[in-house]
């Protein structure tokens, strides 16, 4: 009755004025105000909404203002997403800090970095900022697996799987990164490259490229002795 009568009185709410949102569509806004027919501002639960607004799972800070007559205004503080976490089948949208946002997610968060593996969430950002310091190089990285919580293997999008060492991998990156622009190291036909070792770089050709060697090479090597498989 009170809600029919103050709206009568030009006090129902006619507009909402929504600001902030980008990953939150405004229909889900909407719907956590719980706005119905009749519902003046005057009487409008404005804490309950904000406590449900901030519930939501993009939803870092939100502020709802009665601007009278009949106005309400939303203000949305989002989450930034920064990473895709992977641990087992699940996979998550965290921010900065690791923290997990959702775990809805689509094709719009492809070109964010994918870390594996429990702790690997809270270390997106250090090797993600190695990685922005090779940017001939991040285009092509398709997955980061933390590796016994000490150090990184990246999975590029042709497949190839680069081991980093514990220390020092950021310097490791810029030394594949001028292999890769003086020999095309990156295309050629191998599917892994150890860099582990300070003082060598180890490269695994696939099963073809193997076999293609030993037939050129007859299945001897420069000292004229049988080659083995390592």
């Amino acid at each position: 009755m009170s809600d029919a009568l103050l709206s009568a009185a030009g006090f129902g709410i006619e507009a909402v004025k929504l600001s902030g949102q980008r990953e939150i569509n405004e229909f889900q806004i909407l719907e956590a105000l719980e706005i119905h027919e009749g519902t003046s501002l005057a009487l409008f639960d404005a804490v309950g909404a904000r406590e449900r607004l901030n519930a939501m799972a993009w939803v870092k800070n939100a502020s709802v203002m009665k601007l009278y007559p009949s106005t309400l205004q939303i203000k949305i503080e989002e989450r930034v997403p920064y990473a895709l976490w992977q641990r087992g089948d699940l996979v998550s949208i965290v921010n900065q800090a690791g923290d997990v946002i959702t775990d809805d997610v689509d094709g719009r968060y492809a070109n964010l970095l994918l870390v594996v593996n429990h702790g690997a969430q809270r270390r997106a950002s250090e090797i993600n900022s190695a990685l922005e310091a090779v940017p001939a190089l991040r285009p092509r990285v398709r997955a980061a697996f933390l590796v016994s919580d000490r150090r990184w293997d990246l999975q590029l999008e042709n497949g190839i799987s680069i081991r980093l060492p514990e220390q020092n991998y950021q310097a490791a990156l810029a030394d594949l990164v001028e292999m890769d622009e003086d020999s095309g190291l990156l295309s050629r036909d191998i599917v892994a490259i150890d860099m582990r070792l300070a003082d060598r770089v180890t490269v695994r050709l696939s099963d073809e490229a193997a076999e293609q060697r030993k037939i050129m090479t007859g299945g001897r090597n420069r000292s004229g002795k049988k080659e083995q498989d390592t």
